[in-house]
């Protein structure tokens, strides 16, 4: 399968009747070892002792992986053992909700769902879960797979280090150590009947950074969001593909820091623009229109595979004839949404003949509600307002601006915005010049986080900025959590305290 056949991808936990499902799904995944699967009772037991560990992923309604996990205390790992001895005799009795550390039984991803990075969802949940628990780490038993083709000349620990040095592919322990977890130690006899390891294995671990030794002290939990902006760099392009080239080097430079979203700026798509240039403007822009449909496509199947929610900043698209500036935001479970611009500049008017279009709404995602304005959009302070009553924690705003003048309009009043809808603002442009593209000459920005002014909040209402005029990435973490303690307990209350006594606001 791949990424343009998915129409949902879904996190949820195991089920009893999912079983039926799951057993043939264990089959399919370990053809290596002939009659592997779990038997009905043993899943029960499973879901019995720790609901929460036990994880599956569904494509379109189908079962495509499955994680199942215990929690252990540290020292049952610390000394040497098996995967009979961490599981109980595969009965799961070594399970103790007392204890600290995270323990993964089992992973796997379906054959014919392989290659969308799914396994690195599963791997991130069980993270997030040991964070959320308060765990000391991840731990579990790494087979090497490719080992019995090296085992006349390398011990598992020189082929482990040969591993780790790119020397030697091994899919199952490169994709593990990629995903942040390191060896600690070598398992002898670990898995009965694996021949291809050799029966050896690799006690794998993934340290909680955030651990705390429990105390009787109250906690309040937080919701911590990561935002990439990518300030983009106008440069020719040859054709479409080398353009997405680019983007899908973005991406994966973003989500490789695990960000929730990545933000593209408007029109980034323009410098390719330059093979019409011999084109009136007008026509050079809904020639530029016809690349949309198929950028968008390629921004959904990158949502997927690198598991990051996309606002593909802003670009042409032509609706019954008329040409308007829209994006898409493009999740991670699949699904994406159109958002327009709803006040286009005279500029956009007259060159172009671009018209603006007529829909405002926030947007559900798995880190909260977010919202879209392109560019100008953000000086008229009632679009946000209309998304901040609708419950908008995050407001992205793609632009694009020519001169310090123009950007410094967006800015300040995107800055506004954070204030007055206790929100979280995030900017991204484009720098540079594209001397062959008319109406497109120089570019001049700073992409930025806003965050509204208050004690828990930087003074100057700035979370992070990137440098002005330079290709790069910005990465921010925004504590959602820190909106809530504002709304209630702030020095001023700006959406508590509008006088709706005296005036309302509402979309026609």
């Amino acid at each position: 399968m791949n990424a343009q056949e998915i129409e949902n991808i879904e996190l949820t936990y195991l089920e009893t009747e999912d079983y039926k499902e799951l057993k043939a799904a264990m089959i399919a995944s370990y053809k290596t070892m002939p009659g592997t699967y779990w038997k009905e009772e043993q899943i029960d037991s499973l879901l019995s002792k720790f609901r929460e560990g036990q994880v599956v992923i569904k494509v379109n309604g189908q079962l495509a992986g499955c994680a199942l996990s215990i929690i252990v205390d540290n020292d049952s790992i610390t000394e040497h053992h098996t995967y009979a001895d961490i599981t109980g005799n595969f009965t799961f009795s070594s399970h103790t909700d007392d204890g600290d550390v995270l323990y993964g039984i089992d992973v796997f991803i379906k054959p014919e769902f392989r290659g969308l990075r799914l396994g690195r969802r599963l791997y991130d949940y069980r993270k997030e879960l040991c964070e959320k628990s308060n765990l000391r780490g991840v731990a579990f038993g790494g087979r090497i797979p490719n080992y019995h083709k090296f085992s006349d000349t390398l011990s598992p620990k020189e082929y482990i280090e040969k591993v780790r040095r790119k020397e030697i592919h091994d899919p199952v322990l490169n994709f593990q150590i990629s995903n942040d977890f390191h060896p600690a130690k070598i398992l002898k006899g670990y898995l009965e009947g694996d021949k291809a390891s050799g029966e050896f294995a690799v006690l794998l671990e993934w340290d909680n950074i955030y651990y705390e030794k429990p105390t009787k002290k109250a906690a309040t939990k937080k919701t911590v969001v990561r935002i990439g902006l990518i300030q983009w760099q106008m440069r020719p392009y040859k054709n479409i593909d080398e353009l997405m080239q680019q983007v899908e080097y973005f991406v994966s430079a973003v989500s490789a820091y695990r960000s929730d979203f990545a933000l593209f700026p408007e029109f980034f798509n323009a410098p390719l623009m330059a093979e019409n240039n011999h084109l009136p403007e007008a026509e050079a822009i809904r020639e530029l229109a016809g690349h949309t449909e198929a950028i968008v496509k390629k921004f959904s199947e990158l949502a997927i595979t690198r598991n990051i929610n996309i606002i593909s900043g802003s670009m042409p698209e032509i609706l019954d004839g008329v040409l308007y500036n829209v994006g898409y935001l493009c999740r991670r479970d699949g699904s994406s949404e159109r958002y327009e611009k709803l006040h286009v500049t005279p500029d956009e008017v007259k060159i172009w003949g671009m018209q603006g279009g007529t829909q405002l709404h926030s947007f559900d995602t798995d880190c909260g509600k977010i919202g879209v304005l392109i560019c100008y959009d953000s000086e008229f302070p009632e679009l946000s307002r209309i998304l901040a009553d609708d419950g908008m924690d995050i407001l992205f705003v793609p632009f694009l601006t020519d001169t310090q003048n123009g950007y410094s309009r967006v800015r300040y009043c995107a800055q506004a915005r954070a204030i007055e809808n206790e929100c979280y603002v995030a900017i991204a442009g484009s720098v540079g010049n594209l001397p062959n593209v008319h109406n497109m000459d120089i570019q001049y920005a700073q992409s930025m986080v806003f965050t509204p002014c208050d004690f828990s909040f930087p003074s100057n209402g700035i979370k992070a900025e990137a440098t002005p005029n330079t290709e790069m990435i910005l990465i921010a973490d925004v504590d959602i959590s820190m909106l809530r303690e504002l709304n209630q307990f702030g020095s001023v209350r700006n959406l508590r305290d509008r006088r709706k006594d005296l005036f309302e606001l509402r979309k026609k």
